[in-house]
């Protein structure tokens, strides 16, 4: 039972947290990041072939989930995967880690790649005022390299069991849809207001100019800070109400700096948890 966790959990989760969102958040337009005619005219698909286009990468990552975590036994499961708190909280610290720098490198391959780019990663762009739903919206060969071949990678190299990959999937399956709801809370959501790698900055990144910036995916954005790839943002209020997003053209030094020394202190600390386990 438990390898059917990681499975269908985080799919589950997607299409509630949408639903929350296009219900309840993406009528609000007073926390809009872009007007209805910016989303209008710079959005090239319907809503509706996004819902399909989820739906076709969901069918996709069950079939494969299945055949991983159920058929391959990968991951552990019931009193193998059971361990200590902090045990489980290193895991997820190393999990983070992995998955991040996936993201990146491969998120950054397929714009740099001008085959990739169009062949395979150029549909996600299609949005480029991001719907809540369409945060899975991609092509399948995208989605197989960037998504679930980091699963796998990260799922090896942490060593996290069934369970808590459930729930760390599920968990960034609600900020995957919180970061392309192209609306702005800067005081009640939580993602908003502690994480600098939030839907401003992933609204950046679907923006002309921001296409070669801004790659990081999930949880930090060390990474661009680290390699230069990381544009600024201010988030400034819209005279008709609403939000404008303005992008800097200098960076945080001192942010930069301070993330990148916790991002490396937290490498050393563990590739040291990784050798000694």
């Amino acid at each position: 039972m438990d390898h059917l966790l990681p499975t269908f959990m985080p799919v589950i989760v997607y299409w509630i947290t949408s639903a929350i969102y296009s219900k309840l958040i993406d009528s609000n337009d007073e926390n809009r990041l872009f007007s209805k005619e910016e989303e209008q005219a710079q959005n090239a698909v319907p809503s509706n072939q996004v819902v399909r286009g989820v739906l076709k990468t969901h069918a996709l990552q069950i079939a494969l989930g299945l055949i991983y975590f159920t058929i391959l036994g990968r991951g552990k499961s019931g009193a193998q995967g059971e361990g200590s708190c902090l045990g489980t909280a290193k895991d997820a610290a190393v999990a983070t880690l992995v998955l991040d720098a996936w993201e990146y490198f491969t998120h950054r391959l397929m714009h740099e790649s001008q085959f990739m780019f169009r062949n395979f990663h150029q549909m996600h762009h299609h949005l480029q005022v991001p719907y809540s739903y369409g945060a899975q919206y991609t092509d399948l060969v995208d989605a197989f390299v960037s998504q679930f071949l980091g699963i796998i990678v990260c799922v090896e190299l942490s060593g996290i069991s069934a369970k808590t990959s459930a729930v760390f999937f599920s968990l960034l399956a609600v900020k995957s849809v919180d970061d392309h709801c192209s609306r702005w809370f800067p005081r009640r959501n939580p993602f908003h207001r502690f994480f600098r790698n939030n839907v401003a900055f992933q609204s950046v990144h679907h923006q002309v100019p921001g296409f070669k910036y801004n790659y990081s995916t999930y949880f930090l954005p060390t990474w661009d800070m680290l390699l230069g790839t990381y544009m600024p943002y201010a988030v400034e209020d819209r005279e008709e109400g609403g939000y404008r997003l303005r992008t800097l053209k200098t960076t945080d030094a001192v942010a930069s700096l301070f993330v990148s020394c916790v991002y490396l202190a937290m490498l050393v600390f563990s590739a040291r948890y990784y050798l000694v386990r």
